[in-house]
């Protein structure tokens, strides 16, 4: 028998609608959701069957100068979406004591990737921030000026200069010419 209940039904029509919704979601191995659309380089998802860039994997562990090495390089390529992936890892596997750095520089791939999307605003707060994380680790957490090679007064420069610049033209910027320079001269 059929009811209703504050204007919602009692026949089971929303458990079946909630469960194939969540049934129809894109899930990894582990069964957690997942969005396997492919994307572009800036990360932005694109059309199933579309062809994207290659992902990068999550959870990877790898050494800081891998980590260093590998997000240069996908900056380099203008796919600062996919260093942040990279960032996030360090991020999560690394050593308590480095975490807040790399979580700011993960937030200035992230703040990268917004000002190349066009979004002024959210990556000039973004640079903003992660320069301020990168900055706050280095001088009240006692890090030092160039752990793995990086230079980070270098980078809060590029990155509040960037920030300032996004913020003026309002223009998406090309995220490869743009990209910061990791272990010294940041950028332009």
């Amino acid at each position: 028998m059929s009811g209703t209940s504050g204007g919602r039904t009692d026949d089971g029509r929303e458990r079946d609608e909630a469960r194939d919704r969540d049934e129809a979601r894109d899930r990894d191995a582990e069964g957690r959701a997942r969005n396997a659309r492919p994307r572009d380089g800036l990360g932005r998802p694109l059309p199933y069957g579309a062809e994207g860039v290659p992902r990068q994997p999550e959870g990877i562990v790898r050494e800081p100068e891998r980590s260093v090495a590998e997000a240069q390089a996908l900056l380099d390529a203008g796919r600062p979406f996919h260093a942040h992936e990279v960032f996030e890892d360090a991020w999560k596997s690394g050593p308590e004591e480095e975490r807040g750095l790399w979580r700011g520089l993960a937030q200035l791939a992230v703040g990268l990737t917004h000002a190349a999307r066009g979004n002024a605003r959210g990556g000039a707060r973004l640079l903003r921030r992660g320069a301020g994380a990168v900055e706050e680790w280095r001088t009240h957490d006692g890090g030092p000026a160039a752990p793995h090679g990086l230079d980070l007064p270098g980078l809060v420069v590029w990155a509040r200069e960037l920030a300032a610049g996004v913020e003026r033209g309002g223009e998406p910027v090309d995220a490869a010419a743009r990209a910061p320079r990791l272990r010294g001269g940041a950028g332009t």
